[in-house]
């Protein structure tokens, strides 16, 4: 992709913490925190009017998103991201850019997918997420059973749930829950050709300082 348009304000790396708790769970829903729609109109979101068929949970200043979209246009991908000034700046670059397959939605993915329908999704990256390594922050992984449920019920039988990470400990915790839950058989992924996606910024920026990192495909367990 060319070059990134416009000011990005310096950002805090993390949101307020109330954004990785569900809505239900909150006492005091803050001015800061994402609404949780039942349903969307997709022509607000995507030139074909249709709805979103990929997802990019936690997709922050949209590099992979972007690319992604550039690559298959004949998808639409839809990105999730619970700081509303990068959501901005993102729908801004997405726009400048002439993107039509590609949106970005202000949303904490904890609250699950109440919009998309069942077997809609054909692929759900969740590439590099906040590994909040100190115990006391880890109920704030977003990879929760819950939000397992749901990306199993909205992804098509043939679906794929991409997942990457450069912090071990988070990827033993994915491996953990994965099993616990029961609704996705997992495989990791050594060589690029296998992958097949584009990268994302965070592996890009893996590759340059030579930090490993690991790459799985999650695949729903057939009932």
């Amino acid at each position: 992709m060319g070059e990134r348009k416009g000011s990005l304000r310096r950002l805090r790396h993390h949101g307020s913490a109330c954004l990785y708790i569900p809505l239900h769970r909150l006492k005091v829903v803050l001015p800061n925190y994402p609404p949780v729609p039942q349903q969307l109109e997709w022509g607000e979101f995507f030139a074909n009017g249709l709805p979103p068929d990929v997802l990019d949970v936690g997709c922050g200043e949209g590099g992979f998103l972007r690319r992604f979209a550039a690559e298959h246009p004949e998808s639409n991908i839809l990105g999730l991201e619970v700081r509303k000034a990068l959501v901005e700046w993102l729908a801004e670059c997405i726009r400048q850019e002439g993107l039509p397959n590609a949106a970005v939605l202000w949303y904490s993915v904890v609250n699950g997918l109440p919009f998309l329908a069942d077997g809609s999704i054909e692929r759900i990256f969740y590439l590099f997420p906040d590994p909040w390594p100190k115990k006391r922050h880890h109920k704030r992984r977003a990879l929760t059973p819950f939000v397992l449920q749901e990306f199993a019920r909205v992804l098509r039988p043939e679906g794929v749930l991409y997942i990457a990470t450069d912090f071990p400990p988070l990827d033993a915790y994915h491996r953990e829950v994965l099993e616990a839950s029961g609704l996705f058989r997992y495989e990791y992924v050594q060589e690029d050709v296998d992958w097949g996606l584009p990268q994302s910024d965070r592996e890009a920026a893996c590759r340059r300082r030579g930090i490993p990192y690991v790459r799985m495909r999650c695949y729903v367990v057939k009932t």
